[in-house]
């Protein structure tokens, strides 16, 4: 190497060590790798660490092979202001040759001979080569445990924010929530093993199960101390709708026999009432002991039930008063096809005749069989067309 190489090798392996140093100060000083060094670890993280931390080891060592050279090269380019011949290729050999010098580890007596193991020999770069793979393989480590404790220790967190938020609902409505009396040791398992195994630990399947029961749990005793609270209100809520109740059943039972003399109705076209059933249910309720969760529940069912009770007799009442229209409607349509006839000259066919009375029959009898009328209206419109409807 000339002396302008030599100075300009020396400043750019000068440069190169203060960046290694602070590459390995921050190695250091990151918090997952802190936090690893005081670790009880266990499974696929143990051993994961265990590699990294033999990585490291090596290039600790690497790193104190290169800075030796380095320090030489310095100390012999201090020697002299003006190199000469002899100390340009001595320098030559250290920056550019096999100059870092690897030991040969001490083996188990079991492996070794009478020989002395060879030593290895690198250059600056191999070295530097070899030192960014063992850094890479920490790097490494430390970014897969802390992508794992990222992901798993905030939801742990949020888990636990959901058991305290379960408690204190308990605490205020002075009741237990079924079913939970080992989420919080489950809770405590989990961070256990997130903690000392972040790579092996499968946690998400107990710990999604855990957060919905938690998540319900809080759901119901929400809703439980909301209705302890509004029960009052609530239930005169609820008397009202059962009052409604009572008036749509009334009016859908005035509707069938109003529409019964009228319409001919099968049997299960009478009005069933659900009135007393939910009056029982509510009286129930009132003098149950059962838990507030329960009671809730069961209280929200009957707003439910009284709510769909009242919109079923009412659609009834109306759906009764309705076959009254469709016979009014078949009536009507009955009169058009007998204008059309006139006009068609069939008004005397004794054939359509026959039809239309049998037609006008069903329709004006009471009460009337609405299917056999459309029927007979049907046939009485096909006939008049020339066999179409």
């Amino acid at each position: 190497m000339s002396r302008e190489g030599v100075e300009h090798a020396l400043r750019a392996r000068a440069d190169e060590r203060d960046r290694i140093s602070g590459d390995l100060l921050d190695l250091e000083s990151h918090t997952t790798y802190q936090l690893l060094r005081g670790a009880t670890l266990r499974g696929a993280t143990e051993r994961r660490w265990a590699a990294a931390q033999e990585a490291l080891a090596r290039l600790w060592s690497l790193n104190d092979a290169y800075r030796a050279v380095l320090r030489d090269a310095e100390q012999l380019r201090a020697t002299r202001a003006r190199l000469g011949s002899e100390q340009l290729e001595q320098l030559t050999g250290l920056l550019a040759g096999p100059s870092v010098v690897l030991r040969a580890a001490a083996k188990p007596v079991e492996q070794r001979s009478l020989l002395p193991p060879p030593d290895e020999r690198l250059t600056l770069d191999q070295t530097v080569t070899r030192m960014d793979a063992a850094f890479r393989e920490v790097t490494s480590a430390l970014t897969d445990i802390d992508q794992r404790w990222s992901d798993l220790l905030p939801r742990l967190d949020a888990a636990d924010a959901s058991l305290r938020r379960v408690r204190e609902l308990e605490s205020a409505l002075g009741e237990s929530a079924p079913g939970l009396g080992t989420a919080e040791a489950e809770l405590k398992r989990l961070r256990a093993d997130v903690v000392a195994d972040p790579l092996g630990a499968a946690v998400e399947p107990d710990l999604d199960l855990t957060v919905r029961r938690l998540t319900a749990a809080a759901a119901e005793l929400e809703l439980a101390l909301t209705v302890k609270q509004e029960f009052a209100r609530r239930r005169e809520d609820l008397v009202a709708a059962l009052d409604r109740v009572r008036a749509a059943e009334s009016e859908a039972r005035l509707a069938h026999g109003a529409v019964v003399v009228k319409i001919a109705l099968p049997p299960q076209a009478q009005p069933r009432s659900r009135v007393d059933a939910l009056a029982g249910a509510l009286d129930a309720l009132d003098v149950s002991a059962d838990p507030w969760v329960q009671r809730a529940k069961r209280l929200a069912r009957l707003e439910e039930e009284a709510g769909a009770a009242a919109q079923q007799a009412q659609a009834t009442a109306k759906a009764l008063y309705g076959l009254v229209g469709r016979r009014d409607e078949l009536r009507g349509r009955l009169g058009a096809c007998q204008v059309m006839a006139v006009r068609k000259g069939l008004a005397e066919d004794p054939a359509a005749a026959e039809l239309f009375e049998r037609a006008r029959a069903l329709l004006w009898s009471a009460p009337c069989d609405l299917t056999q009328a459309a029927a007979a209206v049907e046939n009485y419109q096909r006939a008049i067309h020339g066999g179409r409807a």
